[in-house]
């Protein structure tokens, strides 16, 4: 399964885009997994490993992305790496909905 890139298309659903901290944890968690992480904005593509040239994506809110997995373990990694670009404000709690009044 070496040779073959996965890939799965990410739309950006967090009110703030696809900044700091997400990209942070983000490229933390690429970096578990043997496999080459790569994410494309239009023409651009980027180490998903590098949380410098994932912020040089500057992905809004509704932005396409494209997540490329290639490697070993690359048919585990991509779920989980497409759920933490695809997930609202994974770990802000900012931006958790408050119970409604009354």
């Amino acid at each position: 399964m070496n040779g073959e890139v996965l890939q799965r298309k990410v739309i950006v659903t967090d009110p703030l885009g696809f900044h700091l901290r997400p990209l942070a944890a983000f490229a933390q968690r690429a970096k578990q997994f043997q496999s080459t992480v790569t994410v494309l904005k239009d023409n651009q593509r980027v180490n998903g490993k590098s949380p410098l040239e994932l912020m040089l994506l500057a992905a809004q809110q509704g932005t396409e992305l494209l997540l490329e997995v290639a490697g070993p373990d690359a048919e585990d990694a991509l779920p989980v790496l497409a759920e933490m670009l695809s997930a609202p404000g994974i770990d802000e709690p900012e931006n958790t909905p408050l119970p409604p009044k009354g």
